[in-house]
């Protein structure tokens, strides 16, 4: 089921409904690809039509941040929670090591994706590292063709928007994948570069919180998601 959030047609959906789908994607063949919006994609998404189309013509639109949450309880239309999307990930990557499913990364910075490569391999037994490549390249037609020569099922594209959306639609399909998943930052966290917060913190909605008091240089991107929930009572109160 769908929900229409200031623009953006969000999967109404729980983690493991989530995985569930990405696996049966998986099994079905053929092109697909998921995106992961948090608020500012969404404040993207309406400033610029082209990346609202790309995030809307996506398999699966997972409420990746809480300031989604918060959206969609003012705007009337409650979904069932965040599906984060490092964690969508990693559930993922549980249940295609049980299949032997083969992964491809791309993104982030050189070396990154190599160290993220070892930890993976390392905690999910089963798993087929396929191939990795950094963000920082010129040619995707390179890049995609490198990642069909490694048979990968799935490719984690890690480039930050509207980059990897626009790859994942433009190259997805060369690529041979069954799957593509727009995932940010999430190499470095697998990587080890970058750490979440603590449970409780995820738990009672606060990540962002806990990031920005760990990198107060993200103050800037902190202080849209007010904007962002002004957005949302503004829509309600247009449709109230």
């Amino acid at each position: 089921m769908k929900t229409e959030l200031l623009g953006v047609m969000f999967d109404d959906i729980t983690l493991h409904e989530a995985v569930e789908a990405a696996m049966g994607i998986i099994a079905q063949g053929g092109f697909h690809y998921a995106v992961t919006p948090n608020a500012e994609f969404v404040q993207l998404a309406q400033r610029d039509p082209a990346f609202r189309t790309l995030l809307n013509g996506a398999d699966l639109v997972l409420p990746d941040g809480i300031g989604v949450v918060y959206a969609a309880k003012i705007l009337g239309r409650p979904i069932k929670g965040r599906v984060p999307g490092v964690d969508f990930a990693a559930s993922l990557m549980a249940e295609m090591a049980k299949q032997g499913n083969r992964l491809f990364l791309l993104g982030a910075k050189p070396g990154v994706a190599e160290k993220a490569a070892g930890r993976l391999a390392a905690e999910y037994r089963g798993l087929q590292i396929a191939g990795l490549n950094d963000g920082y390249f010129s040619d995707s037609g390179v890049v995609a063709d490198k990642i069909k020569d490694s048979g990968a099922d799935v490719v984690f594209v890690c480039l930050g928007a509207p980059k990897q959306e626009q790859f994942m639609k433009e190259y997805g399909a060369r690529t041979g994948a069954s799957l593509l998943v727009g995932l940010g930052g999430s190499l470095d966290v697998f990587a080890g570069e970058v750490q979440r917060a603590p449970q409780g913190w995820q738990n009672m909605g606060c990540e962002w919180l806990y990031r920005l008091l760990k990198q107060p240089s993200r103050i800037g991107r902190m202080a849209k998601l007010p904007l962002f929930l002004v957005s949302a009572v503004k829509e309600r109160i247009r449709g109230a």
